[in-house]
């Protein structure tokens, strides 16, 4: 009751980092906001819960996980309700930012005390069951969101967190014991350095592609911002005297370094490709809402039988070969998908879908196992935080670099293909009539098709090279070490 009642709470949390994305144009025309404007709905809950995320673990200690856990469930549901209730911009960006705040500490929480209320041989199957409810969420999110906006009111992909909320309120309510608060003084200095340090930068990632990047004075100050807080951070982390805000325990465990690192990585994978399959779809192949959500749903699919074969898997099997055979799958998914055409049925999107979701569901289960396996009981409340601050961090700066990426190969493809368009080219008799180059509702027509077989090109190149990417991160998982090696010596050591 206690795994159903934090998972309830988890999935609620994880499911809003998507399920908003598709009902934007809804709730422009609902709020009068322009397109620059409604992007803050997305951005406001971004950067509000990357500056609160860091804070969970001493809040934990200061409070007591119990209650840091059931104020935060309580002020998300809230927060959801008056997102829903919101009639103008400023409303739902205020609530926006609640929600990022209380929503936070959920999902780090959820991982500590699945990790405290499991014995040591159950890690595996506690890890697939979290890893399910994040990876799950963002998959799922868009088609839930789509079905919601379409059939009901974008107002509903707030209030459907409510009923979710108040069930797992009352769960945590009767079945989670209260952990044991410990007086822990917060380093104000490291929690102001680090909070600036990742608000700017996510401010700089998420706006970066609206601004023309350093084109603009914004984005320049937001990079030197979190350049200049981030090295005071680490100075003085390295010299404090007493109690860091990052404790530097935590650098000292090489499979939870080693683990972040990844988690960073995956973060990037999964959440770029998750930001460039709904606009490709919808965009280049004309897909409406609710199928484009029907088609992306097999990669939830494979995740989560993934996930519920690996937590057996991991306690028999070195987790390095079964994360190699999930990073494998994930390249070939993504390598398989620089092979569209504007002419294809949907049956390429949902096959490497569905690898791709195996895939990440034989990387981040093994990969929150050994992450986790050597360290100390009494640091999960402040590892947790910063394992899934490096996801969130990795989505961030994955999307901002594909989405670069895409406008500047849109460009490129669309400048080589113009130069093919003459009256000489033979391939203009296979074209219908409508576009012929003496109308100009014809140039007009040739230019559409042209931006969008150059919009295609673009999404490919993306492809192409996260594709490359995930490939050439195998060697890293030589850096890992066997949870059951790692235990084994921790324990040794103690």
């Amino acid at each position: 009751m206690i795994t159903l009642s934090i998972m309830l709470a988890t999935i609620m949390q994880a499911l809003d980092t998507t399920i908003a994305n598709v009902a934007l144009p809804h709730m422009q025309g609902s709020l009068q906001a322009s397109q620059d404007q409604i992007m803050w709905v997305l951005t406001s809950y971004i950067v509000s819960s990357a500056i609160a995320l860091p804070l969970t673990g001493w809040l934990c200690g200061h409070w007591g996980r119990r209650r840091v856990f059931l104020y935060s469930v309580i002020g998300f549901t809230i927060a959801s309700a008056l997102c829903g209730l919101a009639e103008s911009l400023p409303q739902i960006v205020m609530a926006r930012l609640l929600q990022g705040v209380f929503g936070a500490a959920l999902v780090p929480l959820s991982q500590a005390v699945l990790l405290d209320i499991n014995p040591a041989e159950k890690i595996g199957q506690a890890m697939a069951a979290w890893s399910a409810g994040i990876m799950v969420g963002p998959i799922l999110g868009p088609l839930l969101g789509g079905w919601l906006t379409d059939n009901i009111n974008w107002r509903w992909v707030f209030y459907i967190n409510v009923p979710v909320g108040v069930m797992a309120t009352l769960g945590i309510l009767r079945y989670l014991p209260e952990s044991r608060p410990k007086s822990e003084k917060l380093d104000i200095f490291g929690f102001v350095t680090l909070s600036l340090a990742v608000g700017l930068l996510q401010m700089f990632l998420d706006r970066g592609e609206q601004l023309d990047w350093f084109g603009s004075w914004e984005i320049r100050l937001e990079a030197a911002g979190a350049l200049i807080a981030f090295a005071f951070f680490v100075v003085h982390t390295a010299t404090v005297q007493g109690t860091s805000f990052l404790n530097r325990a935590l650098l000292k465990d090489r499979n939870f370094i080693t683990g972040s690192m990844f988690a960073f990585i995956v973060g990037m994978i999964l959440f770029a490709t998750m930001s460039l399959l709904p606009a490709m779809l919808e965009g280049v192949l004309d897909y409406p809402v609710v199928y484009t959500g029907l088609v992306m749903a097999p990669r939830g699919m494979g995740t989560m039988l993934t996930m519920l074969l690996v937590g057996r898997l991991v306690q028999r099997i070195d987790v390095r070969l079964i994360m190699a055979l999930g990073f494998a799958l994930t390249a070939f998914a993504l390598w398989e998908m620089s092979h569209m055409t504007p002419q294809m049925d949907s049956t390429l999107i949902i096959t490497t879908g569905f690898i791709q979701g195996m895939g990440i569901g034989f990387i981040f289960v093994p990969l929150t196992t050994a992450a986790f396996a050597t360290l100390p009981a009494q640091l999960r409340h402040q590892g947790t935080p910063i394992f899934s601050l490096s996801r969130n961090i990795g989505s961030s700066v994955g999307i901002s670099i594909v989405q670069a990426m895409l406008t500047e190969g849109t460009i490129r493809a669309h400048a080589n293909i113009s130069a093919l368009v003459v009256p000489g080219n033979p391939g203009f008799s296979d074209l219908p009539a409508a576009m012929s180059l003496s109308t100009l509702r014809g140039l007009a027509l040739l230019n559409a098709e042209v931006t969008r077989q150059g919009a295609l090109v673009g999404y490919i190149d993306d492809f192409i090279v996260m594709a490359l990417i995930t490939a050439a991160t195998l060697p890293l998982l030589l850096l890992v070490r066997s949870p059951k090696r790692g235990a084994a010596a921790a324990r040794a050591g103690g």
